[in-house]
């Protein structure tokens, strides 16, 4: 997968949090099953379904220095979308946008920009809401329209078991090409890992760890990612999910 200049390389783009066309996935049975016993671990269709702004920063660590950290606030519900971020040179910058329509605006350092560089900026903005979200929150997407669910067999070590979920993409997203593995453990019915191979890799498949699962709402989310290869983390040092948030954030820098 090629990444988004303002996004690191070598991070995945999420694939099915862009607005997918409106169509039933694929899904063998058995996948399935499994898709919804992770939905129930996490707090039902309903409770996530009922949830409606999140607050979040999305923060990559390498060698125990944080070097790169975006604020995202986001309205579910409307589509409504703050990203606060910098670019290479550590300029601030703000993007509102609605995910729904990718109608948005833009402001660096203070100043809001227009024409060819706004619409950069706004794309950009919604670019870092597909890779940011789905990190965080790719186990809810497993049935999201365009997604192709497969068991591909299981994974034991010692006393645990995982059953492996393979999530391809028909179509959708901003790279549909690339492949995911979800390693959900049987016991918790929450996911422990992922895996991924990204387009036009041959390479064997990068794998980080999902940690610190936690009850925030209703719902339940892990902040804490990591790759036990090379040690890169990805982490939420900021995840809220705020009963209600003044109008404000999205419609002023």
């Amino acid at each position: 997968m090629r990444v988004h200049s303002l996004l690191l390389p070598g991070l995945v783009l999420g694939s099915v949090l862009a607005a997918p066309p409106a169509r039933t996935q694929a899904a063998d049975t058995k996948a399935a099953a499994v898709a919804d016993r992770v939905m129930e671990a996490l707090g039902g269709a309903d409770a996530w379904n009922k949830t409606r702004y999140l607050r979040f920063d999305f923060a990559v660590e390498r060698d125990g220095k944080t070097v790169m950290r975006r604020a995202h606030t986001w309205d579910k519900w409307t589509g409504r979308y703050r990203l606060e971020a910098s670019t290479r040179e550590g300029e601030a910058y703000v993007v509102l946008l609605n995910i729904n329509t990718k109608d948005g605006r833009a402001w660096l350092k203070g100043t809001e920009l227009q024409g060819d560089e706004a619409a950069k900026y706004v794309e950009q903005g919604y670019a870092a809401w597909v890779n940011d979200t789905y990190w965080l929150l790719m186990p809810y997407k497993m049935k999201d329209p365009g997604v192709s669910l497969a068991l591909d067999g299981e994974d034991k070590k010692g006393g645990e078991a995982w059953d492996k979920l393979r999530l391809t993409f028909d179509n959708v997203g901003l790279t549909p090409k690339d492949r995911y593995w979800a390693y959900v453990n049987r016991k918790t019915g929450l996911v422990d890992r992922w895996a991924y191979v990204l387009k036009g890799e041959s390479k064997p498949p990068t794998t980080f760890t999902w940690q610190n699962w936690k009850k925030y709402g209703n719902v339940m989310l892990a902040d804490d990612r990591r790759n036990p290869a090379d040690g890169t983390r990805i982490y939420f040092p900021v995840l809220d999910v705020p009963g209600s948030l003044p109008d404000a954030l999205f419609s002023a820098p």
